[in-house]
């Protein structure tokens, strides 16, 4: 029989209340709860994830999180729950207001070169040893200024792979604005926004942006390349990230 990606429900619980359920591949949760928990604001930075403790729960996992007694205050005043499934990363937002949260602009970075993202567009799927066996699960990695990649995590869910990098980086004490992150995915708004709540200056994206991600990318001052192969790329966004020559500006 053909090998399956394994997909269950993962709770994420803070401080004792449920907060989300994602449906997730069960692998590198501590990345996740630490990466969700920053990319969706509910964290300012790592130190204030104190524990996580993973569960077995009936068919999935509950990630009990114990966060500082200011973050889960600043939690409970949100009152947002969210129910996420892998094709959707704004599910069960209660207010229109908060699907688009506002970015702070991001901070200097580094100037890519044409060859530093082709360099790592090559070497991600090689270093995706998941999804080499079950062909169905998306890849988000971190990428130095001359397109080694540092780190990879995998999901069957776009938005689940890249919480799980911003986790790792994260807790490998790496820095955003010090490399630019690639997904296999198309680009949504919702991968801008986590992006760009990292701190992730440059996002590269296999397939197509929607046109609010690109609006979102320009308010942030992020670089966007898009249709992201190693045999075709574009910039959408520039942001004042790359560097000049043999780009194609989409």
């Amino acid at each position: 029989m053909r090998a399956v990606a394994e997909e269950v429900p993962v709770a994420l619980v803070y401080n004792g209340v449920s907060h989300a359920v994602m449906m997730a591949t069960p692998a590198d949760l501590e990345d996740f709860a630490l990466g969700f928990s920053l990319s969706e604001g509910i964290l300012e930075r790592a130190g204030e994830l104190l524990e996580v403790d993973p569960v077995p729960a009936g068919e999935g996992i509950a990630l009990h999180l114990r966060v500082t007694a200011r973050r889960f205050e600043a939690l409970k005043q949100r009152r947002r729950t969210l129910a996420g499934r892998t094709g959707c990363g704004l599910c069960g937002v209660e207010e229109l207001d908060q699907a688009l949260r506002p970015l702070a602009p991001l901070g200097p970075g580094p100037v890519l070169e044409m060859a530093a993202i082709r360099r790592a567009l090559d070497a991600l799927p090689g270093l995706q040893p998941l999804n080499r066996v079950v062909h169905a699960v998306h890849g988000a990695a971190f990428a130095d200024t001359a397109g080694r990649i540092l780190l990879v995590r995998e999901d069957v869910g776009r938005h689940n792979a890249l919480d799980k990098l911003v986790g790792a980086l994260a807790r490998g004490g790496h820095r955003a604005a010090d490399g630019f992150a690639l997904v296999t995915s198309r680009c949504s708004v919702e991968l801008v926004q986590k992006a760009a709540s990292a701190g992730i200056a440059v996002l590269v994206a296999v397939s197509a942006p929607t046109a609010l991600a690109l609006r979102q990318a320009e308010r942030a001052g992020m670089g966007l390349v898009a249709l992201g192969r190693a045999d075709t790329f574009a910039i959408h966004v520039d942001g004042g990230r790359f560097g000049d020559g043999g780009w194609r500006h989409g």
